[in-house]
């Protein structure tokens, strides 16, 4: 009778307690394994980052190899390519500029990589409302201001072409950086070079950390140090940028040191 009983329950399946305990089994699982994943993913968005960067340094590297070693113009008066590598105003405002992808593909970068996707950081969520929906921005890098700025910069260098870049040297001379999305618009990134302040910010997508693009082709991760390189933001409201006074800031000179140099004197 008992041997009948047991066969039984095997024969119906698992008993109520039963599927209780493995469905407990499985969440305990799936706690312990959520970290892993969580960072996994995290890891693997911003080498795809890294990736983006490298893909538009190196097709920065053969723009110059194209044009008689002159690296590409970043001016603000973006009003046509060949003023500036890019075009486009960037805000939170819902601009049309916010997805537009024509801009970038009149872009200098364009013929050497013509991938949308690339110019967007994964980690990047920002969005732009139109025609009732929510939309991916489509940029999120910008390019090193002294990077041919078609104007002087007395006493800072200015690059203007490939062997210009002396001091810095191309392996610490910044190319193109994530820079936050409440402090992106034109294609520029300003470095105040005469004061510990912040102008334009710097991404911090990847647990504090921006990608860069160097001009001997390399891509990186820069994390940042002092917490008021990332400050918060609320939604939908831009950081201001202009001259943060952020004095004794070690990111500041960090980024200072890879943007220009002081000019020889005579």
């Amino acid at each position: 009778m008992r041997n009948t009983l047991r066969r039984n329950a095997l024969e119906d399946g698992f008993t109520l307690i039963e599927l209780l305990v493995v469905i407990a089994i499985i969440f305990i699982i799936s706690s312990l394994l959520a970290p892993a994943l969580s960072s996994a993913q995290s890891k693997s968005r911003w080498i795809q980052c890294l990736s983006h960067l490298k893909q538009m340094g190196l097709s920065w590297v053969m723009y110059t190899h194209d044009h008689n070693d002159e690296v590409p113009p970043n001016s603000v008066e973006a009003t046509s390519p060949r003023k500036t590598w890019v075009q486009g105003w960037m805000d939170l405002k819902n601009g049309s500029d916010n997805t537009n992808t024509a801009y970038l593909k009149e872009s200098l970068l364009w013929p050497y990589h013509q991938s949308v996707k690339v110019w967007r950081c994964p980690n990047d969520r920002s969005t732009s409302l139109h025609a009732g929906r929510e939309h991916l921005r489509v940029r999120s890098y910008a390019m090193n201001g002294f990077m041919n700025p078609l104007c002087d910069t007395p006493p800072y260098r200015s690059f203007v072409k490939m062997t210009d870049l002396t001091d810095p040297p191309p392996a610490r001379n910044m190319v193109l950086i994530d820079e936050r999305a409440e402090s992106l618009n034109n294609g520029v990134f300003s470095v105040d070079m005469t004061e510990s302040r912040i102008f334009d910010w710097p991404a911090n997508y990847h647990s504090n950390a921006s990608a860069l693009a160097f001009a001997d082709g390399r891509s990186e991760l820069k994390r940042w140090r002092d917490p008021r390189t990332t400050p918060r933001a609320l939604k939908g409201e831009p950081l201001q940028t202009g001259r943060t006074d952020s004095p004794g800031n070690p990111d500041v000179v960090w980024l200072q040191e890879r943007t220009t140099a002081k000019m020889d004197s005579p």
